[in-house]
């Protein structure tokens, strides 16, 4: 195994030295590629990676490679996926050399998933060539195995075998839902990556497909590098084990960055001193401070040193890739000196931190900035953080009414998708993506450009939603249960800002004023109703948007659930806040109602949709609803509709299996050998005694499989027909 690029290090402990290893440079294809076995030992924990904190991120940096190299074919991007141990085992009498996995078992078993599943998706798609490459990074050849022995080239030996080797195994295209193992962590990384790789591919049988696919395989065979510290098995791998991850404190990106910049202007002859003191700003308590981001914490400065450097690349660049990628853009790309760029980080540094600390007071007047920072904090986003330092980078000269429009865009965009409680990890990739295409965008066309961009999105994933969608979704949510509290205060305080900024008062305060329901949520011992159809009316509209306002200060528990007049009189009483003012003044001889309810509610959709528009003529319509995803799709359904009829046969299409068939009942059930199966696969699985996609598995008479049946149904179905 060794390659060309080998080095000898020296691991200490508090004991001494110990032994020398070595250490290789290795790509996938160069790690995989011999008939070998790498053995997760039966005491590795378990497999933990998740979606937000690294499947995705990791996803990230292999498509910024593939789409780099499609870019500029010049060029060949490589990503550094960290450092792995292993260690030989004893020389045993079988044909296959075999490694303990000391350290990265994670990333090993993530990568061999990676690129099984889109071995999976290139099997299907008349690309073999293509999925036998990466088959060979993931199971080795028959003749080297032993009768009874897998071919996977990773073994689990701890509670994630079964699962590992039941999806590696499984024939595309896959049912996850018929795998004995489908809540396995394992199982959902497979799933996982199997959508984003097909989301990414688009549509099978174009030139796009197949060119992307292509170089989707040259990245996952020698796109991607490791550091692999191999042992002899002689050696004290828990010592080194020890070294690496036990001891001392893990240096942040910020930490990275800073010992780089330091080193490069040392070698540009600066004065390293002065600009530490001068220029340096992160060793301050706010820039050491750690913030939650998702379910992880981060130091700000780092936070801030991604951020900013997505701005200057247009590039989604994920945190764990924070200072390689700002190592190469300084030595690469930037074209400029350490010297001069370190005052322009500063600049922006300084910048932030205004914007964060006026965020973080509860009074004063915002700017567009700022207002955005406590936006994006109080709704548990930072999405749109790079755009903000992007806008308002050192010579771009923009007037202040662009930056405002193209403010209010990002988060019309953001929000509006929060409403309809869209997924956001894709959001993150589209502002880079507005950023690269705008760098050399003139001052006075920016804004207009960048709106264009955000509303041509049109999947599911990353589209602007219109008025109509909002407006049909906040008009029956129960919006009380449905939002976070921070965020749902957010929308209300931007529709009492929106209502004071009508007659020229300043901005509410920020002081978590407390949400009331106006209605409220015990009515029915002082607001009753006569019928057991009113009071569903009436219970339904209790966490309704109409029903929510802000108070300077909670009513006591009696007063809030009193009748209607007491609790006006309250209101009209300590009130301060215009959007409670409004309730109070219209209801002076009036109930309180489940009409008023309905008034007041498309009066303050009304008001979020100016607060965060749409550009005229915006509808929000995207090429793949979600509405025609096939999930929900039974076969009782396909019999409803014609489609099919109880009695068909179904055909097992499987080469081994051929002449096989089943019986579809008039209820939608299979029949097969006299039992039933409630779902395609599972009658597949019973014939094929192994996970199988039976929508995949079984055809019709006409030759057509159950899945192109089911397409037809789809294609047909009207837009939210499943609801």
């Amino acid at each position: 195994m060794k390659q060309s690029y080998v080095t000898k290090i020296l691991g200490y402990d508090c004991c001494g030295i110990f032994e020398r290893v070595e250490t290789f440079k290795r790509t996938p294809m160069q790690l995989f590629n011999l008939p070998q076995h790498f053995v997760i030992p039966l005491f590795q924990r378990p497999y933990v990676w998740k979606e937000d904190e690294q499947w995705e991120p990791l996803w990230n940096d292999v498509r910024r490679v593939a789409e780099l190299r499609i870019a500029e074919p010049h060029r060949s991007p490589i990503h550094f996926l960290g450092a792995v141990v292993i260690q030989a085992q004893e020389a045993q009498s079988r044909r296959l050399t075999a490694w303990n996995v000391i350290d990265g078992q994670q990333r090993l078993t993530t990568l061999q998933i990676l690129a099984d599943a889109a071995c999976a998706l290139f099997a299907q798609t008349d690309h073999s060539k293509l999925a036998g490459q990466l088959e060979d990074l993931t199971h080795n050849s028959d003749k080297y195995v032993e009768d009874g022995e897998s071919r996977l080239k990773l073994h689990h030996l701890n509670k994630d075998r079964e699962a590992f080797d039941e999806v590696m195994a499984a024939d595309p295209p896959i049912d996850y839902e018929e795998l004995s193992h489908t809540d396995s962590q394992i199982v959902a990384a497979h799933r996982y990556f199997s959508g984003v790789v097909a989301q990414w591919l688009g549509l099978a049988g174009t030139d796009d497909y197949s060119a992307r696919a292509k170089e989707l395989t040259n990245v996952l065979l020698d796109g991607l590098q490791l550091v692999s510290i191999e042992l002899d098995a002689a050696e004290n791998s828990q010592e080194i084990f020890e070294t690496l991850n036990a001891r001392g404190t893990p240096l942040t990106a910020a930490d990275l960055v800073r010992n780089f910049v330091f080193q490069r202007l040392e070698a540009e002859g600066g004065d390293t001193g002065k600009a530490y003191r001068e220029d340096w700003p992160f060793e301050t308590k706010f820039w050491m401070q750690e913030v939650s981001v998702g379910r992880n914490l981060v130091s700000r400065s780092s936070l801030f040193l991604n951020q900013w450097l997505v701005s200057r690349t247009g590039e989604d660049v994920s945190p764990q890739a924070t200072f390689t990628r700002f190592k190469s853009w300084v030595e690469h790309e930037s074209g400029q000196k350490m010297a001069e760029l370190l005052p322009l980080i500063k600049h922006q540094a300084q910048q932030y931190q205004g914007w964060t600390d006026a965020a973080a007071q509860r009074g004063g007047t915002l700017d567009s900035a700022a207002m955005s920072f406590y936006r994006m904090r109080v709704s548990g986003v930072e999405v749109l953080k790079p755009l903000l330092i992007w806008l308002h980078e050192p010579g771009r000269k923009l007037l202040q009414d662009a930056i405002d429009r193209v403010i209010q865009a990002g988060e019309s965009w953001v929000y509006r998708r929060q409403i309809l409680r869209l997924p956001g990890s894709d959001l993150g990739r589209i502002v880079a993506d507005v950023i690269g295409a705008n760098v050399d965008a003139l001052a006075d066309e920016l804004a207009d450009r960048v709106i264009g961009r955000l509303a041509r999105l049109n999947v599911t994933s990353n589209y602007w939603p219109g008025d109509e969608e909002v407006r049909r979704t906040l008009s029956t949510e129960a919006a009380y249960s449905r939002y976070p509290r921070g965020r749902l205060r957010m929308f209300l305080e931007a529709v009492e800002d929106y209502y004071r900024a009508e007659t020229g008062q300043p901005q509410v305060e920020r002081k978590d004023y407390p949400i009331e329901h106006l209605l409220p949520r015990t009515w029915k011992d002082t607001w009753p109703v006569e019928t057991e159809e009113a009071a569903a009316e009436r219970e339904a509209r209790v966490h309704r948007l109409g029903n929510l306002t802000l108070l300077t200060k909670s009513l006591n528990s009696k007063v809030s659930n009193g009748a209607w007049p007491t609790k006006r009189a309250a209101l009209l009483q300590h009130n301060t806040i215009t959007l409670t003012g409004r309730v109070v003044s219209r209801t002076e001889h009036l109930a309180w109602d489940e009409k008023h309810i309905d008034i007041r509610t498309s009066e303050l959709i009304d008001a979020i949709l100016k607060v965060w528009p749409v550009p005229e003529g915006h509808h929000g319509k995207v090429v793949d609803p979600q509405a025609k995803a096939g999930d929900w799709v039974e076969l009782k359904h396909l019999i409803e509709v014609g489609l099919l009829a109880g009695g068909d046969k179904l055909f097992a299409t499987h080469r081994d299996f051929q002449g096989k068939t089943a019986l579809l009942t008039a209820e939608g059930d299979i029949e097969l050998n006299g039992k039933r199966y409630t779902t395609p696969s599972a009658a597949g699985h019973a014939l094929r005694k192994k996970a199988t996609n039976g929508w995949y598995f079984w055809a019709v008479s006409d030759g057509r499989r159950l899945r192109d049946v089911r397409a037809e149904f789809q294609n047909a179905a009207p837009a939210g027909s499943e609801s």
